[in-house]
């Protein structure tokens, strides 16, 4: 489905509820499955990739259903042996966590995605698996990955970039691995996992950079989902570049692994205020009231990219409106997501008239700059830059057209309805 995208000329305005979190989303289904006993899940995400690890853990043997808009998941804490392969479809967070709880199976399996995904990088969680005693068939470290029942022991991991992904996939191994597994990040990537497991009653402790976890019973729990932050930014960036708006974001999470576009939106100053905050299933969340601003650059660089590494196609979008150079470094991984995203970015936005360059690890983007538009953008198979295309494409000064830009439904199937809610 190729879409046009017109210059809003009254602004965003009124208040909408972010979906839910897909990182979250993933793992309330991952470790509820590990659980012994009926768990329920609220506000589960729409989103495909979510969906992709839900019928997974169906072949994996686990009875789900759907009660007055809950996800009810009934396991007995024990998987098993799959009669098909397990597709994971886009999701690469669905093959990698997936992958640490394969490895400590009693049985065979095999990962499958589709053709994107299949081009991805496995290599950073096989690695850390292997050493842990797991046998693992790739397709020169990429999907398929086929998975031979091992038993695992703990190990002592320092992961050479921050991934809540090889994270992730680690410490869940570690869930069955005799002995203590320990990781540490050079940053602290998004911590969803280790809030989860520890709501969840499992041997886990965090130590800044450093978790470490042992064999665990999983209990099983209420959890209920906070709305994604990554689904907000777009809306946060929308309302900051749109003349004329001012918008509050509900029931979005705000774990501050996951909040590195707010401190990037006060460090350009923009006008951004946090209301309502509280914790619910071990998740800090609240609401987000945002309105035009005058934005001027910064860099983003540090132990802030593993903070907002899923935003910056949008950020970039942001630093094409705000005065002054905005240099954005040491986000070299984003060059394996579901594109190249920094190649992907830099070429779309170019089309649209952003003075824009790539560097090996990031962007420099020249601001602020007056997008024309009249042109045709591309998505690249990639969710991300089809949304951070929409949100361009309301500031140019011409009509666009985004191709394939039904790739929004792999996480947010929402999106077009809810910015049609906020248009005066």
């Amino acid at each position: 489905m190729d879409k046009k995208v017109s210059k809003i000329k009254n602004g965003l305005n009124g208040e909408i509820t972010i979906p839910a979190d897909k990182s979250i989303s993933h793992r309330a289904v991952m470790f509820s499955s590990l659980a012994n006993g009926k768990s329920i899940i609220k506000n589960f995400s729409n989103g495909a990739d979510p969906h992709s690890t839900l019928e997974i853990f169906k072949k994996l043997g686990v009875e789900f259903n759907f009660t007055n808009d809950e996800l009810h998941i009934i396991s007995n804490g024990k998987l098993t042996p799959p009669c098909q392969n397990l597709d994971c479809g886009n999701s690469g967070t669905t093959m990698r966590l997936t992958s640490g709880i394969l490895a400590g199976q009693n049985f065979n399996s095999v990962l499958i995605g589709d053709e994107s995904l299949s081009k991805r990088p496995m290599k950073r969680i096989i690695e850390p698996l292997t050493l842990m005693g797991a046998k693992i068939e790739s397709n020169d470290n990429k999907a398929p990955l086929r998975f031979v029942g091992q038993r695992l022991s703990g190990i002592e991991y320092k992961t050479p970039i921050a991934s809540a992904q090889v994270k992730s996939a680690i410490l869940l191994a570690g869930l069955f691995a005799d002995g203590k597994t320990k990781v540490t990040e050079p940053y602290l990537s998004r911590n969803h996992t280790e809030l989860m497991l520890s709501y969840m009653g499992a041997n886990i402790k965090t130590d800044n950079t450093t978790t470490i976890i042992e064999k665990s019973i999983l209990e099983p729990k209420t959890i209920e989902i906070c709305g994604d932050i990554s689904s907000a930014a777009y809306f946060i960036v929308a309302g900051l570049i749109v003349p004329n708006s001012k918008i509050i974001l509900k029931n979005v999470g705000l774990n501050p692994t996951r909040t590195g576009i707010i401190d990037v939106v006060k460090a350009m100053g923009g006008h951004i205020e946090i209301l309502n905050e509280k914790v619910v299933s071990n998740e800090l969340l609240g609401d987000i009231k945002v309105e035009y601003s005058k934005l001027k650059a910064c860099e983003i660089s540090g132990d802030l990219i593993p903070r907002l590494i899923d935003e910056i196609p949008v950020i970039t979008v942001l630093a094409t409106q705000a005065e002054g150079t905005t240099t954005i470094k040491d986000a070299q991984d984003l060059r394996n997501k579901e594109s190249d995203r920094i190649f992907a970015v830099v070429t779309e936005l170019k089309k649209l008239g952003a003075n824009i360059e790539e560097a090996p690890d990031g962007m420099i983007i020249y601001g602020k700059t007056s997008l024309t538009g009249n042109t045709t953008v591309g998505t690249y198979h990639d969710h991300r830059l089809a949304m951070s295309l929409y949100v361009a494409g309301l500031i140019c000064e011409k009509e666009i057209l985004i191709n394939e830009f039904d790739w929004i439904n792999i996480s947010f199937p929402e999106f077009e309805r809810l910015f049609t809610n906020l248009l005066t």
